[in-house]
């Protein structure tokens, strides 16, 4: 298979497309932050990086490659910049250091192990409404695009990918955390133990 690159997002085939709301997260995502992944177009996410068909077949964060997966088919959904976005929020995690704190609280407190992983899930879909709105994409909800909670199963880790953590905290709870990133700020994306810190101390420009 043909791979190129367009902008910022990779394609299967070598078709010639013009920005897509999906590139503009992924340069929104870059512009702010360092280290952020590539978005990589698939037929498929069962295959990628250790990913089987009970991983999330839409969208996958590969944090072992620092890769996004994203299927053709859910690239040209019109919820596909809030997908890529919200894996964008794990990345943001991940590479500066919120991952590891959470990790290490996690396996200290083993018995409050979801409660955590839900402030890590917060937090993320904070990150992707700020991700949004430094985009430009007007201000949205989730329940414009979906009934059901998404990213309840896995959607990102090391690799291999079917191993990656689950955690659900209802669709209406997502909602909530993702109309407060799309303020624009950072400055409210504490949730618990987790501090607004270190999103904040990696942002490059404010």
């Amino acid at each position: 298979m043909l791979i190129m690159r367009i902008g910022m997002i990779w394609l299967g085939w070598a078709t010639c497309v013009a920005a897509d709301p999906v590139s503009d997260i992924a340069k929104a995502a870059a512009d702010a932050f360092d280290q952020m992944p590539d978005v990589v177009q698939v037929a498929q996410i069962a295959g990628q990086c250790g990913a089987d068909a009970k991983t999330n077949g839409d969208v996958a964060y590969c944090t072992t490659r620092n890769v996004i997966f994203i299927t053709e088919d859910a690239a040209m959904r019109p919820e596909a910049p809030y997908l890529v976005a919200h894996l964008y929020g794990h990345a943001v995690q991940v590479r500066h250091g919120v991952a590891d704190f959470a990790l290490a609280q996690i396996r200290a407190r083993r018995g409050e192990e979801q409660m955590l992983r839900g402030l890590v899930a917060r937090q993320v879909d904070y990150i992707a409404g700020f991700l949004m709105a430094r985009s430009g994409h007007a201000p949205t909800r989730l329940a414009d695009w979906m009934t059901q909670e998404p990213f309840a199963g896995t959607h990102w880790g090391r690799d291999p990918l079917r191993i990656g953590p689950q955690v659900s905290i209802g669709l209406a709870e997502r909602d909530i955390w993702f109309q407060r990133g799309q303020s624009g700020s950072l400055a409210d994306c504490a949730v618990g133990e987790l501090s607004a810190d270190l999103p904040i101390a990696a942002l490059k420009s404010r």
